[in-house]
């Protein structure tokens, strides 16, 4: 089949190239924009089964005025001295005078209660923030334009204040977030460009990857955003970096797939066009293989209960299939018209390299198999084993730079109020029946719920205009997005706040912690499903493309086993080494995405690789000795680029930023310098022939040996 598709694409190259550029710009001109399919808000992506996605929506409907989001203005005295009552009367004209000023999107000014700290510290002023949605920009500028009032109000007063809150914390970091992937997009382009530079030593095949993953990119987010408005999916508004980062990563593998066969064939005699006709012939299989079981991997999270995740997989899966299609069709054609000219103005692929690294590797799998087995077996176990650590962290503001307003608000903040002051855990109380309720019912709520489990202080209750709700808001002794607050919330608040419900209420617990904590549930629900599905479906891709059922079920080990290592690896270094309380939540479905699925991809090119050379008639020591040698170049290659490009993330002053490039990097170069160039094929060698049990896969296809066509066969294809 793909030495027809060869013949195909390099008999009508120019055929191939039209129809694409007639299809891309049919695609980019008709489709809507990704942003008319983009949600920032991350509630809405758990199923409305969880209470804290119930308690929201109720306090929407009972509390309409309550705003999008909220700025807390912190106010203390200069001199650190304690408040005085003609300072707390300061700051309730402070509060007037910005009212007054009816700044754009904010809303309220509440001074109270309680607005002074226990400890006279610091007076709060808490103000609404109102946009259609939490990702609005005029939130922003609204932080901006009380910070430019605020400043005038208290000159000469002995006062000085500071804005917190989530918005107020996004104002100060914005350039930080911007700055950091702005630096992730050139540092990947300069990566790419200057690796391939040096292994091919040519700007035209440097600059192939660049162009058609731009090209790639502009019908992939037009197919995706035809795709949610068909089907009313909507999706983060991270999909955009996410989408770059996978096409480049599987693009750039693709890419070199091919360009390493077709040099290969080149210096084996080849003409420009046989050269590609074996190519696609060789490696579309391959090709094919690896992006069916990173489609399927993406998938697969179509089983999350996460929306996020849910809406990810579908989006990353029609990625990967336009990556796949280009590069069985278009790049083929685009190479084939080049031929010698891709690698330009270099001469080093008329000779194959001798006695190179990759010839002693390859000789060493060979020769010593068990102990290069042992050896990267031991590697990747004593890594996974430190999982057995790990602990979730959901604190970005503790990994923000602690210098910025909003951070240094924030610690006056809860250092006069209790440790939960910047987001209360809503808990509401209505009637079953949705007749009132009674002031004694919601005083005696109140009062019960101010005792539960790790709260520190307890708000006056609030009575909504509908006459069956109340919410009470609960200051929690914990960082409210801390491992223990969340833990707290999920095994002891909620049981303590329901049991405290008068006969005929119920009792809903709301809130950041609460949001939080039914996410961790959902993700460590989504995790136990995803992986072992994942696994055992990737395995029936490897059996298919193996036709055997033995090297599936170690080469899916091996990919799990490499998952485990990457999030050991980074279990000690911040957990252990740099004493962080966790590792950000998000770290497994990360790792998920760009280990276990796109690293995938190194196992099966070596793997396919292993069967070539048996099937040359190489016993399976050589097989494995001559497959690290061929295949390893290409492994290491796309390794390093895809590694690289997530280990710059690691100079952003940001610490979950820092763990997401570390741990893709490590995880990328465990795939691709231990996995796969050493774990795999030297357990393939030791395994031997029973390693294509009960196939024959490593035995040469009946009918002899494979002839590459000739000119003349091409020229009459």
């Amino acid at each position: 089949m793909f030495e027809r598709l060869g013949r195909f694409v390099v008999g009508r190259a120019w055929w191939v190239i039209a129809g694409w550029v007639v299809a891309a710009a049919a695609i980019i001109l008709t489709t809507p924009s990704l942003s008319d399919i983009t949600s920032a808000d991350q509630e809405s992506f758990l199923p409305r089964s969880y209470e804290s996605v119930q308690a929201t929506e109720l306090g929407q409907k009972a509390f309409p005025q309550q705003a999008t989001a909220t700025a807390t203005i912190v106010v203390k005295r200069t001199d650190g001295q304690k408040l005085t009552s003609a300072d707390e009367a300061k700051v309730g004209q402070l509060a007037q005078s910005l009212k007054a000023k009816n700044i754009p999107h904010t809303s309220g000014y509440l001074t109270g209660p309680p607005a002074v700290a226990p400890d006279k510290s610091v007076q709060i002023i808490n103000v609404g923030l109102d946009a259609p949605t939490p990702d609005d920009p005029a939130l922003l500028d609204a932080v901006r334009d009380l910070r430019a009032d605020i400043g005038p109000e208290l000159a000469n007063s002995g006062l000085t204040a500071g804005v917190a809150g989530d918005v107020a914390s996004f104002v100060d970091n914005e350039d930080t977030f911007n700055n950091a992937f702005a630096v992730v997009g050139v540092a990947t382009i300069i990566l790419i460009i200057g690796l391939i530079l040096v292994i091919f030593r040519s700007p035209i095949a440097a600059l192939l990857p660049v162009v058609v993953v731009g090209v790639v990119l502009s019908i992939t987010t037009g197919l995706v955003a035809a795709a949610g408005k068909a089907f009313d999916l909507s999706v983060s508004q991270d999909l955009q970096t996410i989408l770059l980062i996978v096409l480049f990563g599987i693009g750039t593998d693709y890419i070199l797939f091919l360009l390493f066969r077709y040099r290969e064939r080149l210096r084996a005699g080849d003409d420009k066009r046989t050269a590609m006709i074996v190519t696609v012939q060789r490696v579309g299989e391959v090709i094919t293989s690896a992006a069916g079981a990173v489609i399927v991997a993406f998938l697969v999270l179509l089983l999350a209960s996460l929306g996020f995740f849910g809406s990810l997989g579908p989006a990353l899966a029609i990625a990967v299939g336009v990556m796949l299609v280009t590069s069985l069709t278009l790049i083929p054609a685009v190479v084939s018209l080049l031929g010698r000219y891709v690698f330009w103005p270099s001469k080093a692929w008329q000779r194959a390299p001798k006695a190179t690294i990759w010839h002693r590797l390859g000789d060493t799998v060979g020769r010593r198999p068990a102990l290069v087995a042992a050896a990267s077996g031991v590697v990747l176990v004593a890594l996974a084993a430190g999982v057995l650590g790990y602990k979730a962290d959901y604190d970005f503001s503790a990994g923000f730079p602690q210098d910025t307003e909003s951070a240094k608000a924030a610690q006056d903040l809860q250092r006069g109020f209790a440790a939960g002051a910047l987001a209360p855990t809503e808990v509401y109380l209505t009637t079953s029946n949705g007749s009132p309720l009674n002031e004694q019912q919601v005083n005696d709520f109140a009062a019960a719920v101010a005792k539960a489990p790790g709260v520190g202080q307890a708000q006056p209750p609030e009575r909504s205009t509908d006459p069956g709700v109340a919410r009470v808001n609960l200051l929690l002794n914990e960082n409210p997005v801390s491992n223990e607050a969340i833990t707290l919330v999920r095994d002891d608040l909620r049981g303590a706040v329901h049991a405290a419900a008068p006969p005929g209420t119920r009792a809903l617990v709301g809130g950041t912690t609460a949001i939080f904590a039914d996410i961790n549930s959902a993700n460590n629900r989504d995790l136990s499903v995803i992986l072992p599905v994942a696994a055992g479906l990737i395995a029936l891709i490897l059996a298919l493309l193996l036709r055997s059922l033995v090297a599936p079920i170690y080469l899916v080990i091996a990919v799990l086993l490499n998952f485990a290592a990457t999030l050991g690896a980074t279990v000690y270094l911040f957990q252990g080494l740099q004493g962080e309380p966790g590792v950000t939540f998000q770290l497994p479905i990360i790792l998920y995405l760009f280990v276990v699925a796109i690293g995938t991809d190194y196992n099966i090119l070596m793997i396919a690789r292993l069967r070539e050379e048996a099937r040359e008639g190489n016993e399976p020591h050589q097989a494995a000795a001559i497959g690290v040698e061929h295949a390893g170049p290409t492994v290491a290659a796309a390794g390093l680029i895809l590694a690289g490009t997530f280990a710059v993330l690691l100079l952003a002053p940001i610490s979950f930023l820092q763990q997401m490039g570390f741990a893709v990097a490590i995880g990328i170069v465990l795939s691709a310098f231990v996995m796969s160039m050493f774990f795999v094929p030297a357990l393939t060698a030791l395994i031997g022939h029973k390693a294509w049990w009960p196939g024959h896969g490593d035995e040469r296809p009946a009918g002899g040996p494979h002839v590459p066509p000739g000119p003349e066969a091409v020229a009459n294809g």
